[in-house]
């Protein structure tokens, strides 16, 4: 928690104008009981109206200063909470962009949403009573203290037996709560990651019948958030109790024993009624800490889970000044300037944390400019992940992928992914019209590039022929559209931007194999300038292939034009012969 409250650094104006409006509200409302006992003892026993007219008109000037203050204190608390929450929202999100995989994995999607919303907007809603009441109430404790001994010092003595009661139960009963609240935040992400599957998996869950095992998830889910939710509410729902409780035996202790001062002629009675009012402001000041000992585990598990995103370092980084090396001034190791667009795998082995057996092992092959390279191979061969290592998902863990002549780990992550078109195996489309789906690969461009790109892509006619063309709508995740149109949209997208590298993850296993034809040949023509790799499935989409890599449990197997590797790789043999008739393969 402390280490967030770094974060208000912007706001310490704000933050001082809040401890100075909150002091100036805590003094008047100290002075209003002395005023008041002035008003019984001077005033009413002594029968001066003036002196009431004049010391009430002053009472009211303070307790309106003090409202003043107390308005302007909470609107600046409110701004500065909302700012921190914006900030640390804005701070979180920009963190979590630049996390490989790996650590998307290990925090899991749904924990991360729920630690930038919810997790934050918890920590939000205590810092704003933080600066209001953390403050006001130990002044308000102190000073009524104090003003309390000064009207009667002895009768002050009940308050060494109430206090340290009072602040007993409070810190037994915050300990017993902490360690729920941090189990409420882990069960709420279980609930959020068992509904986000219900939601994106509800074609699949109604197919095979599974509604029923499902809602029996989330009940269990739901159940064991709620019963933790009911055990720590039914903790802290005995402290209001225990406050009150010691509270009216403390009025009860006061009115007797102030009673019998007043009888024995050592107290005066507006004296009484400024003491009972110090001894109120004292117990409220008591239950506000209370209060704030109710949320301030929650906010303290909350911002263990945000530091704990902060705190996580992505294991892949740009490198520093000092290693930096442009593709402009590269060259191969044989000599030859750069050219744009080359890619090349040097030795390359790879291993998922964790995994037993390498994903990647020896990889070498060059891609070069004008050229189609094709990997195909079985499933778990390795041809997505020997794809994620050009754009650097993945760093490699022996050996080196190099773009232009520079290994990818010695060139920023944006100079290497501007050269690069990117289409994914599973089609993302993003909510928003097909228009700005497709600039979305290139923010300036133009509506004839728009076009050029959807009609290379095969996307051009069902597109037309939707009400609203260009402008129509994508819902989210692209559900209104089908999987081969996904598909054709994000090819659209990397061809609109006219990359060094075009990068095919397994992008035409949705269409059909005219229209797969149709896309390829249109490709031809538009990439001739670019290097292209495709992993594909299907034998009919890499045949044409200037270059084919065949990968078999992580090494290659083959590698050749189709000719080449039919007479001489028996993996790509058994990969023809089931999917090609005997004709075909002729």
């Amino acid at each position: 928690m402390i280490k967030l409250m770094k974060q208000l650094k912007p706001f310490k104006l704000a933050i001082a104008a809040v401890l100075i409006l909150v002091f100036l509200q805590s003094m008047g409302d100290l002075y209003l009981p002395t005023l008041m006992s002035d008003i019984v003892d001077k005033g009413i026993v002594q029968g001066d109206r003036s002196y009431i007219w004049r010391i009430g008109g002053f009472m009211l000037l303070v307790a309106a200063g003090g409202a003043v203050c107390s308005i302007i204190a909470s609107y600046l608390s409110a701004k500065v909470a909302a700012g921190f929450g914006k900030n640390t929202r804005s701070r979180m999100f920009n963190h979590v962009e630049n996390f490989t995989l790996h650590e998307f994995d290990k925090l899991g999607t749904a924990s991360l949403i729920t630690r930038t919303t919810n997790d934050i907007t918890q920590v939000q809603t205590v810092l704003t009573m933080m600066l209001r009441m953390m403050i006001g109430a130990p002044m308000m404790m102190i000073g009524g203290i104090i003003m309390a001994i000064s009207e009667d010092a002895k009768l002050s003595l009940i308050f060494v037996v109430v206090i340290p009661l009072l602040v007993g139960a409070i810190l037994f009963i915050g300990m017993k709560g902490l360690p729920l609240f941090k189990a409420i935040q882990v069960k709420l992400d279980k609930l959020n990651r068992v509904l986000r599957e219900h939601l994106t998996g509800i074609r699949v869950i109604r197919s095979f019948n599974r509604i029923s095992h499902e809602n029996e998830r989330f009940t269990e889910a739901n159940k064991d958030l709620t019963d933790t939710a009911i055990k720590v509410n039914k903790i802290m729902a005995g402290l209001m109790p225990l406050m009150m409780l010691v509270m009216n035996f403390s009025m009860i202790a006061i009115l007797y024993f102030g009673g019998i001062r007043i009888g024995d002629g050592d107290l005066q009675v507006g004296s009484l009624m400024a003491f009972i009012q110090y001894a109120m402001q004292i117990m409220f000041s008591l239950i506000m800490v209370s209060m704030m000992f109710v949320l301030i585990p929650r906010a303290s598990a909350s911002a263990l889970r945000i530091n704990e995103v902060l705190d996580m370092q992505p294991e892949i980084t740009d490198p520093t000044a000092g290693q930096l090396q442009s593709t402009a001034t590269a060259t191969h190791k044989d000599g030859r300037s750069s050219m744009h667009g080359f890619v090349e795998f040097d030795n390359v082995s790879f291993s998922y944390p964790g995994a037993e057996q390498p994903a990647l092992t020896g990889i070498s092959f060059s891609a070069k400019p004008g050229e189609i390279t094709a990997i195909i191979g079985g499933t778990g061969s390795g041809k997505s992940t020997l794809l994620s290592m050009i754009p650097r998902f993945y760093d490699v863990s022996e050996g080196a992928v190099r773009v232009d002549g520079v290994d990818v780990r010695e060139m920023t992550q944006e100079e290497l992914r501007n050269k690069i078109g990117y289409i994914p195996q599973k089609a993302v489309l993003f909510t928003g019209t097909i228009n700005e789906n497709i600039r979305y690969g290139k923010e300036e461009a133009t509506e004839e590039e728009i076009i050029h790109a959807a009609k290379i892509a095969q996307a051009y006619d069902f597109v037309s022929a939707m009400k609203d063309g260009f402008n129509s709508e994508i819902s989210q995740g692209g559900g209104n559209v089908s999987g081969g149109q996904k598909q054709r949209l994000s090819i659209a997208r990397a061809l609109v931007r006219k990359p060094e590298i075009y990068l095919f993850d397994d992008s035409f296993s949705a269409l059909d194999f005219k229209t797969d034809a149709k896309l390829r040949a249109a490709l031809k023509g538009e990439t001739t300038e670019s290097t292209v790799v495709i992993v594909a499935q299907r034998v009919s989409t890499v045949m044409d292939a200037d270059r084919i890599i065949v990968l078999d449990e992580g090494q290659i197997a083959g590698m050749g034009t189709h000719r080449e590797l039919m007479d001489n790789s028996e993996v790509y043999r058994e990969i023809v012969s089931s999917q090609l008739s005997e004709e075909e393969i002729a």
